[in-house]
């Protein structure tokens, strides 16, 4: 029997995180916890409360992943993965089949990797990031803890990208460069960062 799995946030990354947590295979969505409950599903799985439902539902699940996107602002992602890990719930990784992260890369807890990504050797994401569809972590890249890398974007080698950073659909890093915290990369750019020490 497989683990159960409470989803925190039922916007569309909510969406697109159930497809890949079906087809990894690992775990049972129980449900969905969302702020602004609008209809009592999402694909098929229930919506079973809202935020402040969650130390409830911790006596039944031990299992939660962040569901809610993020663009302009980490602190929403932050602020519920902190408390929920208050509370107890442990963060799977949620890797898609149709991905490839090298044996020789480390992810952190609550970190999801969507289809078609590629995260290559030597490189670190940290907790609780969206690696999102296509996109490329290259070799000895570190991505700090609650970053979102969009669609598409190419995280070049040897590259930092600080905590709660946004690298925007199809952006391009340079080598050996690094972000600021909270960076926001916009789409399409190629970012030259800063000079890694």
């Amino acid at each position: 029997m497989k683990p159960k799995l409470i989803l925190i946030g039922g916007g569309g990354h909510c969406a697109s995180c159930i497809d890949v947590i079906e087809q990894a295979g690992q775990f049972d969505i129980a449900g969905i916890v969302d702020k602004d409950v609008t209809s009592d599903s999402m694909l098929g799985y229930p919506i079973v409360g809202n935020d402040g439902d969650l130390q409830a539902l911790r006596s039944s699940f031990d299992h939660a992943l962040i569901t809610i996107g993020q663009i302009r602002s980490p602190a929403i992602r932050i602020k519920l993965f902190e408390y929920a890990k208050l509370l107890g719930f442990n963060f799977p990784i949620i890797i898609s089949p149709r991905a490839y992260v090298s044996k020789n890369a480390v992810i952190g807890e609550g970190t999801v990797v969507m289809h078609d990504a590629l995260i290559n050797a030597l490189a670190n994401v940290g907790a609780n990031c969206i690696i999102n569809t296509k996109a490329l972590i290259e070799h000895d890249a570190v991505v700090e803890d609650n970053c979102h890398v969009s669609t598409g974007a190419v995280i070049n080698g040897s590259t930092l990208i600080r905590r709660g950073s946004f690298v925007g659909s199809n952006a391009v890093t340079k080598e050996s460069v690094q972000s600021k915290e909270n960076d926001f990369i916009k789409a399409g750019s190629v970012f030259k960062g800063y000079a890694s020490e």
